[in-house]
């Protein structure tokens, strides 16, 4: 058997393209040796239009791909490719079996390349594997990206949950919808204000969407998510999600916190300890605990009130029957303790009740996919690094974020 012959093996090339030619050259730009194979069809071969018609070529076209390192060598694949002319005249070039139309680069290249970002590697790391320049890497996840967006089908979304996310630390904010039945992020934008639901629509009519039809939305008590929802998703029910509602919870029980570590020095390193719940922490963890809260008793109050709230959240989730009058009772204490941060967290909630009782009411309507999918943008994040092109990054959080329909050619799951 000769070495094209082993080639065309090694390609998985069937009638009638085979190697017929391959050459290892050192580039005058470089030292380093590169395999170069040039395939060909056999004469007298005919070619299946875009109608479904055998046709012989009416010229060829020469073409180059980047294809897998042969060893440590880089590899490119030549061929001419043939231009049918059709019925109507008009002219058109076949589709080879190993590089989608108009790539400069093989479906195993750009599979290889998809699947080492898949594990978390930066782009710009999957470049210096590959040896290649990241700007190309960037085009063939645009390629992908792009076809599972035009492929997204959002006739049967229902149910959303939204978030913002900032790209970087005080940098641009990124807001992310998810169906919160399939559990994949639907659309993603720059921004966090309420435009952004307008965007959401105009997404979802274009892909099969319908506004009128989304039933609930589930976010943070957000001023201009709320007035976007209310504006561009009118028949929508909105619920304030529980996890912001523990967040905000969090933060008025930090701000108690500072107020005693101001004056005393025995509270210094111990803000996750007062943060996490009770039940997270380990045993060590919980002596230091008891130890704060009686020593403080203010914050000892602020902290049973926020593993109250937990506690009530959590029964309404489970659909209890006397959750929300516990809700309310449990304002009624957090203002009893004369707890500024508490006053004004109450003062919050007051002023969106009707979207924290939609969540009371719904009892198994949460944001806590997002939550889970918030750690995976933080990975996108890291595979992003090093660009500050904004859609590069959102592209990241559908690949991560968005389900199967954006998965790279030749993915077996």
């Amino acid at each position: 058997m000769d070495t094209n012959m082993l080639f065309s093996l090694g390609l998985n090339l069937t009638s009638p393209w085979k190697v017929v030619k391959s050459e290892f050259i050192v580039p005058e730009t470089s030292t380093v040796r590169e395999l170069h194979l040039w395939i060909d069809f056999e004469r007298g071969s005919r070619f299946m239009s875009s109608k479904g018609t055998l046709l012989s070529p009416h010229d060829t076209v020469d073409k180059v791909w980047r294809h897998l390192n042969f060893f440590e060598h880089p590899c490119y694949l030549h061929a001419r490719v043939p231009r049918l002319r059709t019925d109507a005249g008009s002219i058109e070039m076949v589709e080879v079996p190993w590089a989608r139309l108009n790539s400069g680069f093989t479906m195993l290249f750009e599979a290889f390349s998809m699947a080492l970002i898949e594990e978390e590697t930066p782009v710009n790391s999957v470049a210096k594997t590959v040896k290649e320049y990241p700007h190309r890497i960037w085009t063939i996840f645009r390629h992908w990206i792009g076809r599972g967006k035009k492929a997204l089908d959002l006739s049967k979304v229902r149910r959303v949950g939204v978030d913002e996310t900032s790209r970087r630390k005080g940098h641009t904010y990124i807001t992310q919808f998810v169906d919160l039945d399939t559990r994949n992020t639907i659309f993603v934008c720059e921004g966090k204000d309420s435009e952004t639901f307008r965007k959401f629509c105009e997404w979802l009519l274009a892909h099969n969407g319908d506004p009128s039809l989304i039933e609930i939305v589930a976010m943070d008590m957000s001023g201009a998510f709320t007035s976007g929802c209310m504006k561009y998703l009118p028949n929508a029910q909105i619920v304030y999600d529980k996890y912001h509602m523990v967040q905000d919870t969090n933060k008025a029980l930090d701000e108690v916190r500072k107020g005693e570590a101001s004056e005393k020095k025995m509270l210094k390193g111990h803000r996750y300890t007062l943060l996490y719940l009770r039940k997270n922490l380990p045993k060590e963890k919980l002596q230091e605990l008891d130890t704060l809260l009686l020593t403080y008793p203010q914050l000892g109050k602020a902290h049973s009130l926020r593993e109250g709230l937990v506690d009530i959240l959590n029964a309404a989730t489970a659909k209890a029957e006397n959750a929300w009058e516990d809700f309310n009772k449990w304002m009624e204490m957090a203002v009893e303790a004369k707890l500024e941060p508490f006053r004004k967290l109450v003062n919050t909630f007051k002023s969106h009740l009707f979207g924290i009782k939609t969540f009371f009411e719904q009892g198994n309507v949460t944001n806590g996919v997002l939550e889970s999918l918030n750690s995976k943008v933080q990975l996108a994040k890291r595979r992003a690094r090093g660009y500050t092109n904004v859609n590069n990054f959102v592209n990241m959080i559908y690949y991560v974020n968005g389900g199967e329909i954006f998965h790279y050619p030749l993915k077996s799951t």
